[in-house]
């Protein structure tokens, strides 16, 4: 851990570590299709994840003509229960991310998840993928309760404190704004990924450093920890 500056690394999920849009697309095209909507790209779905699924349907239905929220809570389970049966069909890592993983592990960095994924749903795609026992623990936007999700601070306080890790050598990886926003609400070090699920330019995200790929992640961490 010489000269490593950060003690835990802490990992979106979806757009980050993993690339579910496949797998997401296909089950708010589930929903869609089933009240008579027109399907979505993956591109056009791609934007609307990071902040849950009821989040990410809602916004899918605004832009097939729109929805009530009696209507929203019908299509919302038949999405979760498309979605419980199809997790990782075509859901992986993005390039390079287990070597990250891996290279952070040698250095003694721990490593844990907070995805505004329900967390039950989290565990089950990491361990269909294998990838659970990488990871301290695993946080999802259910796991304190509503309203405590991302881009709250909480879910990265309760990372730090689960991980009995410290906010000073705390840092955190995400694409979108709820995940800049709860870092820095939390008073942690964030980095964004250009290739995660944006809904604006990566430069717009407001985080303290953005890569492109994940061979740039140990040399952006560095640079952050010295103030670069």
């Amino acid at each position: 851990m010489t000269g490593f500056p950060f003690t835990l690394v802490g990992f979106d999920m979806d757009g980050t570590l993993l690339d579910t849009s496949g797998d997401l697309a296909a089950a708010v095209n589930h929903a869609l299709a089933s009240a008579g909507r027109a399907e979505l790209t993956v591109d056009q779905i791609k934007p609307m994840i990071g902040g849950g699924a009821r989040h990410m349907l809602a916004q899918g239905m605004a832009r097939t003509g729109g929805c009530d929220e009696a209507e929203l809570d019908l299509l919302h389970r038949r999405l979760l229960d498309y979605y419980e049966a199809h997790m990782t069909v075509l859901t992986a890592p993005y390039p390079g991310a287990l070597a990250a993983l891996d290279a952070l592990a040698d250095m003694g960095v721990t490593v844990a998840v907070v995805t505004n994924k329900l967390e039950g749903y989290a565990v089950t795609v990491l361990d269909a993928l294998g990838l659970t026992d990488r990871f301290a623990t695993v946080i999802g936007g259910d796991t304190l309760g509503p309203g405590r999700g991302k881009p709250a601070p909480d879910p990265i306080l309760e990372m730090i404190r689960r991980c009995e890790g410290d906010v000073a050598t705390t840092a955190f990886i995400g694409d979108s704004v709820y995940d800049v926003r709860s870092a820095k609400a939390a008073g942690v070090p964030v980095i964004g990924c250009s290739f995660g699920f944006l809904d604006r330019p990566a430069a717009d995200l407001g985080a303290d450093a953005v890569i492109d790929g994940y061979d740039e992640l140990l040399a952006a961490l560095r640079r952050l920890g010295r103030g670069v």
